[in-house]
């Protein structure tokens, strides 16, 4: 297991300071506390959208979602409708929808325009609206070392979901990121591209 090390973005990054990152979880394990920790690096311009998946996954990985609470603003997928995802229509509010990480099904689901969890209504509002999504699709490789709560193992994904994530990339306002890496790179990259939106429109 590897150790890495996270820079923090600074507040006059986060630019502009009204807007902000709408980062949804789902059920996935695989890289969730190192995604919750790089989302902690974009505090305090990120908010949290947590699937029903994603609410039972976490305590299963030692995550309080009390302890969440005390970090982050965030919402859950209580409603039938997916009533949070109404923010997304205020333009001043979220530059960004980030989807991290991302389970086999929620790529699917996203790849084929099927909208029936936050996460995902998150996502296909977003596309509609012409909000940039950043998607860390787990299912990437044709093996995949992850830590389950109970041990690291070693997954191999079907055809499918590798060809699902290839079927997200053609999405409208996608960008399919496939480690912590190029997460990180691609939250600088965004920010970059908000501060270079903001100091235009000054």
């Amino acid at each position: 297991m590897t150790t890495t090390t996270h820079t923090r973005f600074r507040a006059t990054d986060a630019a502009p300071a009204s807007a902000r990152f709408a980062w949804a979880i789902t059920g996935s394990g695989h890289g969730l506390a190192e995604s919750l920790d790089i989302a902690a690096t974009l505090l305090p311009h990120v908010d949290l959208f947590l699937s029903r998946a994603a609410e039972e996954v976490l305590p299963l990985y030692k995550i309080d979602l009390a302890q969440l609470k005390q970090r982050f603003r965030v919402f859950r997928d209580n409603s039938a409708s997916a009533v949070p995802v109404g923010m997304l229509y205020d333009e001043n509010r979220y530059h960004t929808v980030v989807v991290a990480p991302a389970t086999s099904n929620t790529v699917a689901k996203c790849a084929f325009g099927i909208s029936d969890t936050l996460p995902t209504n998150m996502f296909a509002q977003a596309g509609k609206l012409g909000i940039p999504g950043i998607v860390f699709a787990c299912d990437t490789q044709p093996v995949v070392v992850t830590k389950s709560p109970l041990d690291w193992v070693e997954l191999r994904p079907r055809k499918i979901e590798l060809d699902n994530v290839e079927r997200l990339r053609q999405i409208d306002h996608c960008r399919v990121v496939c480690s912590l890496g190029e997460l990180r790179a691609a939250l600088r990259a965004r920010v970059a591209e908000t501060l270079t939106t903001c100091c235009a429109s000054a």
